[in-house]
């Protein structure tokens, strides 16, 4: 039985010491391992001294790992010793067995790391229902908290760091990512983006050679404050992108000569004039649900009057009232009727329905962005009038006709490696460019640019800028203006290999951690997942 028991102590706690397995009791849901301490004394916590001189004892139940799908209890025997120090405050204290119990533990050593990890990887919900699944059932609460008391991580000094932003509550609170671009790890989390902030964190590590960013001026103000030693490298997906939405605009900016690519319409056959319009002169054809109606009322009121009916007898007859059917009795034709129900009033939105058309021609049926674009032009109608005169458009039937491509479709085909592109594109992009000096520059000045940014021509970035200021393209401007005020940075990204990819993808990965939590965790428990798991 001893020999059983040294082996059973062997196998469950194979790195701890100083302790016997007295009997192991097993049933179907549970474990209990009766065991006690060998330990011949304990050293006092608040003083140091060592004791032998046992006060008490008595019986503790910490948890442990499930074993096979069984919750696992010690019943552990603790030992409470007299310090012998006269001048420490404490009297007794509990003895603790290293790498198994703590003070007030109601889990061991192994099962709280257990608990943290899975924490860590899952967060409270989907951590306790892991936990629960394994045979260590925990409230989420739990979870958290053991993540919560985890050491604080060490944070390393790296030589090349990546910084970004995250947001905790998007367009209202950000936070700040650092991640070291060499090993690719997230290395701190600060809870702002504030320059402040940054700078504190870099100027603790003189050891940064190099500070990789976007364009966002708290970052430039924070590593140039905090970091002066470091070369700042402005990233480049940022500059492509800051390219893109200036080429769109630009193009936007001349969308009517993306009318070229439009083959003019045949010329339409005349149709024949509708003879039942012609005769009455009315403007509501026939078919139409309000003309059809009053011709038909009209024609019975008349022929019941023919009949000899008088008018009391058709008012109870067709359940109208007198006023109606004097109406009706009174006018010679139902084209009389229609007089005041024909006429043209005038609206707010009747001076923007040419630019509307022209738009909706283009292929932009999105109501919201079109009435933002006439709003800017001085609309102030509602943007329900727009939505409706938009419904309109859409649900009429109307002549199908070629539209012009979209601002955005040329933008890509200026964008893309011409190799890239198909035949079709690559005419169509031609007789553009025929057509629009501005488009033919911007082409020009987007594909230097791909040069530099893709051959780490840096260098050539002065010339570029003068190139572009020569053109009517105010949208360029508007970037090369920008380009200026951060012109050591970019020659610096359009030079050196380094780059915030990394980041990048940190902040995706921070996204989830945050909404995996629902945002009941704060910002401390965050941090420890982002640079711990």
């Amino acid at each position: 039985m001893n020999e059983i028991l040294l082996r059973l102590e062997k196998l469950l706690f194979p790195s701890i010491a100083d302790i016997a397995v007295l009997s192991v009791d097993v049933n179907i849901a549970k474990v209990r391992v009766d065991m006690r301490c060998t330990a011949a004394g304990a050293s006092c916590p608040e003083c140091g001294a060592w004791s032998a001189q046992v006060h008490g004892s008595y019986l503790r139940f910490p948890a442990d790992v499930p074993s096979a799908g069984r919750s696992v209890v010690l019943q552990l025997r603790v030992r409470r010793f007299t310090c012998r120090h006269a001048e420490c405050r404490r009297r007794t204290f509990v003895e603790q067995i290293p790498g198994l119990t703590r003070r007030h533990s109601q889990r061991t050593e192994r099962l709280r790391s257990t608990l943290a990890a899975i924490g860590l990887a899952l967060a409270g919900r989907a951590g306790a229902r892991l936990a629960d699944i394994v045979g260590a059932p925990v409230s989420r609460s739990t979870v958290l908290r053991l993540v919560d008391a985890l050491p604080e991580p060490e944070v390393p000094a790296p030589r090349v760091i990546g910084v970004d932003e995250y947001a905790t509550r998007k367009g209202r609170h950000y936070g700040t990512v650092l991640v070291d671009v060499e090993t690719r790890r997230p290395i701190d989390l600060l809870p702002d983006r504030e320059s402040s902030s940054l700078a504190a964190w870099l100027a603790q590590r003189p050891g940064i050679e190099v500070v990789c960013r976007d364009r966002a001026p708290f970052f430039a103000e924070g590593a140039t404050v905090g970091a002066p030693q470091a070369v700042q490298v402005a990233d480049r997906w940022h500059l492509w992108h800051n390219l893109s939405e200036a080429a769109e605009r630009s193009i936007a900016q001349h969308r009517q000569c993306l009318r070229v690519l439009v083959p003019e319409a045949p010329e339409t056959t005349k149709t024949e004039p509708d003879p039942a319009k012609e005769s009455s002169g009315s403007p509501w054809p026939t078919g139409h649900r309000f003309a059809d109606r009053t011709r038909t009322t009209h024609a019975t009121i008349h022929a019941l009057v023919e009949a000899g009916h008088s008018r009391r007898a058709i008012q109870r007859q067709l359940g109208m009232t007198s006023r109606t059917v004097k109406r009706y009795a009174d006018a010679a034709k139902p084209e009389d009727l229609f007089a005041g129900q024909w006429q043209t009033r005038t609206s707010v939105l009747d001076e923007y329905k040419t630019y509307l058309d022209d738009r909706w021609d283009e292929g932009c049926t999105n109501a919201w962005k079109l009435w933002e674009e006439i709003v800017l032009l001085g609309f102030q109608g509602s943007y329900q009038r727009v939505r409706a005169y938009l419904h309109q458009k859409g649900t009429s039937p109307r002549p199908v006709t070629a539209r012009p491509p979209s601002p955005r479709a040329v933008a890509g085909w200026i964008l893309r490696r011409p190799e890239s592109l198909s035949e079709t594109e690559h005419l169509h992009l031609k007789n553009v460019r025929a057509n629009c000096p501005e488009i033919d520059a911007l082409t020009r000045h987007v594909r230097s640019f791909v040069t530099m940014l893709t051959e780490r021509q840096g260098e050539r970035l002065p010339d570029w800028l003068a190139a572009v200021r020569q053109d009517d393209l105010p949208s360029l401007h508007t970037l090369a203006a920008g380009i200026d005020r951060d012109h050591d940075a970019v020659i610096a990204g359009l030079t050196l290999p380094w780059s915030s990819g990394v980041v990048e993808g940190h902040v995706n990965r921070i996204k989830m951690l945050k909404r995996q939590m629902f945002g009941r965790a704060g910002f401390q428990i965050l941090r420890k997942r982002v640079l711990m798991s």
